[in-house]
């Protein structure tokens, strides 16, 4: 039993600067590295910011509509802008969003 463990010793060197266990999977970052790879491309974060304007658009047009005088009512919160247009670019911005995160980037 003794001889066992010292031969199981023995295959096991650690190199110098190196882990004594070798995962091929585990890559260390460097930090002059170039080589890095990220999660998103280029385009990726394009799409993104373009998803974010399109719901910030679609708030801005969602904005007034309001009366001055609380006793009056006014009809303008009802407006195809507030009520349809907004609300429909704002889904449509949130869809783009989704698109840019599940778009796989080009290497």
């Amino acid at each position: 039993m003794a001889t066992h463990k010292k031969q199981a010793s023995k295959n096991i060197k650690p190199v110098r600067g190196k882990p004594a266990i070798d995962n091929k999977f585990i890559k260390p970052k460097i930090a002059g590295d170039s080589n890095v790879a990220f999660a998103f491309g280029k385009e990726n974060y394009q799409l993104l910011v373009l998803g974010l304007i399109v719901i910030i658009v679609g708030f801005l047009l969602m904005i007034g509509g309001g009366s001055d005088d609380p006793n009056v009512f006014s009809e303008d919160i009802f407006s195809f802008r507030r009520m349809t247009l907004a609300p429909i670019l704002i889904l449509a911005g949130y869809i783009i969003e989704i698109f840019a995160i599940m778009k796989k980037p080009k290497d």
